[in-house]
């Protein structure tokens, strides 16, 4: 299927091709998808047997197709290592995909959920939740984080679009950095006056470890659903990627796009805050990485940034329970560790767009 609607569309250069048709590699794409399932796969049974006790992979294989609940490994394979290694898998999903549309409809190698505000939003409304309706279900938890990631939008882009010169990618970062703090520094106190800091210090930090199946049960419709919607909204995506005029040529309705899209981060990024907490970085790193792999065609960066993502949180959460045994480092901190240099980086090739 080609990008362009007709042979005289304007989008196409002199060859009579798409200009995303000289820079997409469909054979990086398909090695990608391919090869990163059977390595997610490694790395979910890695995960499995690797922990405070160690289990031998035939006994996981056992735990998983012919479990007996009167074993108590196979109880700690079920109850807590499954659901917290496939909410890796989703929220890894998650963050990856919702820097992936962001990126393209706003053409900003800088975008992410985390520095543009929308992690800092969710939280915000996870503390109030915590704070003042304690005994709230984990689906109104959800529900509060959308509304506090549609605030910090809201705020984000109102801020950067005050100066004439209009939004820049890193005028956007810095109102996204802004807003971060304010919003961070409103949950900080709330939990501290309210006391309970200690309940979402580790939620905070960005761990798996408290994942449940009833958790898990509510995300993934909403992560399905949002995952189904970018893949159709993949190619409008592409076309706003290369610019609104040649996007508006080919009859893209581009303030629809960009309001699904953006309806799709929210659920994307709410669902992923609701259950691990704040994670930065992974929709910074992924995108981009995705996007030099298999170039600009966003119908391939969004399923390859999904499972490059996934395999990102698994091998950083098992990491993280590997490094100081059996005490837990938070998977958000090693992540951070990658994200922060990475950051710097673009942020300096960036740096003429001030």
């Amino acid at each position: 299927m080609k990008l362009s609607e007709s042979s005289d569309s304007p989008a196409q250069s002199n060859h009579n091709q798409s200009p995303t048709q000289f820079h997409s590699r469909p054979w990086a794409a398909s090695l990608i998808l391919t090869a990163g399932l059977g390595l997610l796969a490694f790395g979910v049974a890695l995960s499995l047997s690797f922990g405070a006790a160690s289990i031998r992979l035939e006994e996981v294989w056992n735990a998983v197709f012919h479990f007996k609940p009167e074993l108590q490994n196979h109880q700690i394979i079920w109850e807590i290592r499954l659901p917290r290694i496939l909410g890796g898998v989703l929220i890894g999903v998650c963050f990856a995909v919702a820097g992936a549309i962001m990126q393209g409809m706003t053409r900003n190698p800088l975008a992410d959920s985390g520095l543009l505000g929308l992690n800092s939003g969710a939280s915000l409304a996870m503390v109030i939740c915590f704070a003042l309706f304690p005994g709230s279900s984990f689906l109104q938890l959800m529900l509060y984080s959308f509304v506090g990631a549609a605030l910090a939008v809201v705020m984000v882009y109102g801020t950067s679009s005050i100066s004439k010169s209009g939004l820049t990618p890193v005028r956007l970062v810095l109102a996204g950095a802004a807003v971060t703090a304010l919003l961070s520094a409103l949950g900080d106190a709330i939990s501290l006056y309210f006391n309970v800091g200690q309940d979402l210090a580790f939620w905070y930090a960005g761990g798996l470890s408290g994942t449940k199946w009833v958790q898990l049960g509510i995300v993934l419709p909403w992560v399905v659903a949002a995952f189904i919607g970018a893949l159709m909204l993949s190619r409008s995506i592409t076309l706003l990627s290369l610019g609104d005029e040649i996007a508006l040529s080919l009859g893209q309705r581009t303030g629809v796009v960009k309001v699904v899209g953006m309806i799709l981060v929210l659920i994307l990024a709410g669902a992923a805050v609701s259950l691990v907490g704040s994670i930065g970085f992974v929709g910074l790193i992924i995108p981009h990485i995705t996007r030099k792999l298999v170039g600009v065609d966003y119908r391939w960066i969004i399923p390859c940034s999904a499972i490059m993502g996934a395999l990102l949180i698994v091998f950083a959460d098992l990491a993280a329970r590997m490094i100081n045994a059996p005490e837990e480092t938070p998977v958000g901190v090693l992540i951070a560790l990658i994200g922060v240099p990475f950051f710097l980086y673009l942020a300096r090739k960036e740096r003429r767009a001030l």
